[in-house]
């Protein structure tokens, strides 16, 4: 037969075979067969990968899209074409942003999707954050109708503390019922971890103390420590599992946290661990300052470590950007004006090339079941992440040991910044390739891909 792409001379990084010299087959967008390097195969085009590394595309499980400084949905198809410009630069193939609203999600769901598919150049899901009692009721629809079992719900909105993004107040029975729901249903809770209350007692002690926020990071830090995630951490999963419900922790950013949850994880609870490549790369140290301010805060140098420790461990479960791409002018007024948050997408995997494979040895394997195996199972992309018959065929093939340094002309995303400006990266992705199709070429953008991306109906399985 004639196959619609071959890929021949590379290594890629097979399910319990690891790095494998092979010849990859594709035909309708799917890996169509996986045979022994020098296979002879026609095809309608070929792609040379000699001296590279094939990838499972990247998939990044917490970013968020939206429209100039509003994160809470896409507004126009350029806003989805810009970010995943980024992304395929970085090898993500597929995203699952935040959709954010207080309206029933039924009455612009469509309208994202399309807006975002116009403009899309890797596939994408949404996750619906839960903030209404009308949302709550609709859980059942957003599960099945709408294949988004991902639920969020942001434990900090109390006390006009959601009114920033637009939000009402919840509460603990709140989280309850919507676990309860989940668990019903099939469906996965996703909470931001802060005790607020808590929060509010340290913020005004700093602030108290530095009116004029000149403490920076360590300021920041301050207001919202460890400890207000982890005791949020802990209360979630045991209400969580109570219900019924699986737990997925995102932007797990500090040592006590994790070992919050890993006390939980060994009490029997079904908890799953997130973290961030700013909290493995960055801490309150940072010479950049108030363009570091994200919540939750970036912690101590030690908690780098520990979370690094959790990475190559497995007690981290998976790893993804919280991409936030308000541009650097929300971050004047110094650090209690400046926004939270920090582009990601365009660095995520050559953050773990170069700070996980090069700099700390581990293994290719595990780096791939953190960005691609293990997103797509907890997320319920079914066809995704890995390099097997019949899955989607999303590849990111990089040169593994290629040095390169982002400069801020590079950026793609509309934040028009980095945090990992001036940073020498070891690991460049070559091709982003999503179901069959080049979206990165030889390290260029595919123009032809935009608005390529399909909204993926996600089913949790095994949870």
């Amino acid at each position: 037969m004639t196959f619609d792409l071959t890929i021949t001379g590379g290594e890629a990084v097979l399910p319990d075979r690891g790095r494998t010299p092979c010849t990859i087959a594709v035909t309708e967008g799917k890996v169509a067969g996986i045979f022994p390097p020098h296979t002879k195969l026609d095809a309608k085009r070929h792609l040379d990968a000699n001296g590279l590394v094939i990838l499972p595309g990247v998939i990044d499980a917490h970013l968020h899209l939206g429209h100039g400084k509003d994160i809470s949905r896409p507004r126009v198809p350029l806003d989805a074409d810009v970010e995943t410009s980024g992304a395929a630069k970085g090898g993500v193939t597929c995203m699952i942003p935040y959709l954010l609203g207080s309206e029933p999600f039924e009455d612009i769901f469509e309208d994202v999707v399309a807006i975002t598919s116009a403009g899309a150049r890797i596939d994408f899901g949404y996750h619906f954050i839960i903030s209404t009692e009308e949302q709550l009721r609709s859980i059942p629809n957003y599960i099945s109708k709408y294949g988004a079992p991902s639920l969020k719900i942001f434990m900090n909105n109390r006390g006009g503390e959601g009114a920033r993004l637009g939000l009402p107040d919840i509460d603990d029975g709140f989280f309850f019922r919507l676990a309860e729901a989940a668990a019903l249903h099939g469906g996965l809770v996703c909470p931001h971890p802060e005790n607020i209350e808590v929060a509010w007692v340290l913020r005004e002690r700093q602030m108290t103390l530095d009116q004029d926020g000149k403490g920076g990071l360590k300021a920041w830090d301050a207001t919202r420590p460890d400890l207000v995630e982890a005791e949020a951490i802990q209360r979630a999963s045991f209400l969580s599992n109570a219900a019924g419900a699986p737990l997925y922790v995102v932007h797990t950013s500090s040592a006590l946290a994790l070992e919050a949850g890993l006390a939980r994880r060994r009490a029997g609870d079904r908890i799953y661990m997130e973290t961030c490549p700013h909290y493995l790369t960055h801490d309150v140290t940072w010479s950049g300052g108030d363009i570091g301010k994200i919540n939750p805060p970036l912690r101590a140098p030690a908690d780098r470590e520990r979370l690094w420790e959790a990475v190559a461990n497995g007690d981290i479960d998976t790893v993804a950007t919280d991409h936030v791409h308000r541009d650097i002018t929300s971050k004047q007024g110094g650090i209690w004006k400046a926004s939270p948050g920090c582009p990601g997408m365009e660095t995520l995997l050559p953050v773990m090339l170069t700070e996980g494979f090069h700099a700390r040895d581990i293994p290719i394997e595990r780096i791939v079941e953190l960005l691609s195996k293990n997103p797509a199972q907890l997320m319920g992309l079914t066809t995704k992440g890995r390099i097997e018959l019949g899955m989607d065929a999303d590849f990111a093939i990089v040169d593994i040991n290629s040095e390169w340094v982002m400069q801020r002309e590079d950026v793609l995303s509309s934040a028009g910044y980095s945090i990992y400006e001036g940073c020498k990266f070891k690991g460049k992705v070559l091709h982003t390739i999503v179901r069959g199709q080049f979206v990165i070429e030889h390290g260029m953008l595919v123009e032809g891909a935009v608005g390529t991306g399909r909204y993926q109906h996600r089913r949790l399985l095994g949870n």
